[in-house]
């Protein structure tokens, strides 16, 4: 180990919430010496999230606790075609001028920001780590021609960063096929901010929550909590949730998007409209009351490269049923233990792990219980631990080169 902070330059598009715990962990660890940089700062700013369909602002604190900067976004013919998104020439000299020990870049590598920043770091002699959150190669709109590429194009581009920080051990599985040598393979876990989620489910009034929602204390709820877009097929949980024999349990929607308005004519159509309640958007400071005033999360996503509700839902002892397409199934969902998977699409076996799930409420809660210990070692602590051996490991292998 040196016996210097090594110093660490880490790219981001924008703030996000689950990022800001990491970075503040990164500026307390004296290994390390960072900067973050932003090339925008929405979602510390108010915008419209074209999938939510309403205006956003996330109402916990995205910029506090660690040193930040943004970089002025400089194309000058808008920002419709996606690799320009992000055009920030101005991280070329902070890195050129930055004598930074390592790169870690978020951007993703489909924007002129991402490549900018690599070849700067490269020539500066920078470590550089990236990584995805992916567990497989299929494409979110299922286009065969990205699959193709992406067979092609990725076993060389994961070959580029001194490391890949991968997000789940699908991913390190996946970066396995590809070819990655293992040495260059750092799981990182994809995390929320454990504390938070802990202290605020503790306060949470259970009774309460559900009073407000119109909800018997004594009912079994579960819970949807994802964008209402086709790729997460909201729909299928309100068609097995109408397969349900248990006529006392109740369906909490959260979130918003264009299939809202069928999904509630459907919700009519099935006959279960009073047994089901739509929240809407709800913000993250609210988020922690509907996990824990609920008993099941049912995650029902054909593309969804991890899935951090169910982190949220696990640390509030809500377990969850997940479809064998969401990538927190690797390392969050043991069958029977702290939940359940099942074949996406298929709405008769998810509604069989449903009536399973509630079919015992005792063991449903040990379950709640369970899937909140799983939770205690995927955290950002090891986020943090493992972001820094990579870089520490490669500078000392650069060292004795």
């Amino acid at each position: 180990m040196t016996t210097r902070p090594l110093r660490v330059l880490l790219i981001a598009s924008h703030p996000v919430q689950y990022a800001s715990p990491i970075f503040r962990l990164l500026a307390k660890d004296p290994r390390v010496e960072i900067q973050v940089a932003y090339c925008g700062l929405g979602g510390a700013e108010a915008h419209v999230d074209p999938e939510f369909g309403v205006e956003i602002k996330w109402d916990v604190p995205l910029l506090d606790g660690y040193p930040w900067i943004t970089l002025p976004n400089r194309w000058p013919f808008g920002r419709n075609t996606p690799f320009f998104r992000l055009f920030n020439p101005g991280v070329w000299s902070l890195i050129r001028k930055g004598k930074f020990d390592a790169v870690v870049l978020y951007t993703g590598y489909v924007c002129a920001t991402f490549w900018i920043a690599l070849l700067a770091a490269k020539l500066s002699g920078a470590a550089v780590l990236f990584g995805t959150d992916a567990h497989e190669l299929t494409p979110l709109d299922g286009k065969k021609w990205k699959l193709w590429f992406k067979k092609l194009f990725w076993p060389w581009l994961f070959r580029l960063p001194d490391v890949a920080v991968i997000l789940s051990s699908g991913g390190v599985a996946l970066m396995r096929t590809l070819g990655i040598p293992e040495e260059r393979i750092a799981l990182a876990p994809f995390c929320v901010d454990n504390e938070w989620w802990l202290k605020r489910s503790t306060n949470v009034e259970r009774d309460t929550v559900r009073a407000r929602w119109g909800i018997p204390v004594e009912a079994a709820v579960i819970v949807y909590c994802a964008k209402f877009q086709p790729w997460k097929r909201p729909q299928d949980v309100l068609r097995a949730f109408a397969r349900t024999d248990v006529s006392t349990a109740y369906l909490v929607l959260v979130g918003e998007g264009p299939l809202r308005s069928a999904m509630e004519q459907e919700a009519e159509s099935l006959g279960i409209k009073e047994r089901v309640r739509f929240l809407g958007f709800v913000n993250q400071s609210s988020l922690p009351e509907v996990y824990t005033a609920s008993d099941l999360l049912v995650l029902t996503s054909q593309y969804e490269a991890f899935g951090l509700v169910v982190n949220e839902a696990m640390l509030c002892r809500c377990p969850a049923v997940v479809s064998d397409h969401v990538g927190a199934r690797f390392d969050l969902v043991r069958e029977g233990e702290t939940g359940y998977v099942y074949p996406c699409g298929d709405e008769s076996a998810l509604a069989e792990r449903i009536q399973t799930a509630l079919s015992d409420i005792p063991r449903l809660q040990r379950m709640g219980e369970a899937a909140r210990s799983r939770m205690m070692s995927w955290s950002p602590n090891e986020y943090v631990e493992s972001l820094i051996i990579s870089i520490s490991r490669t500078h000392e292998s650069r060292a004795h080169r």
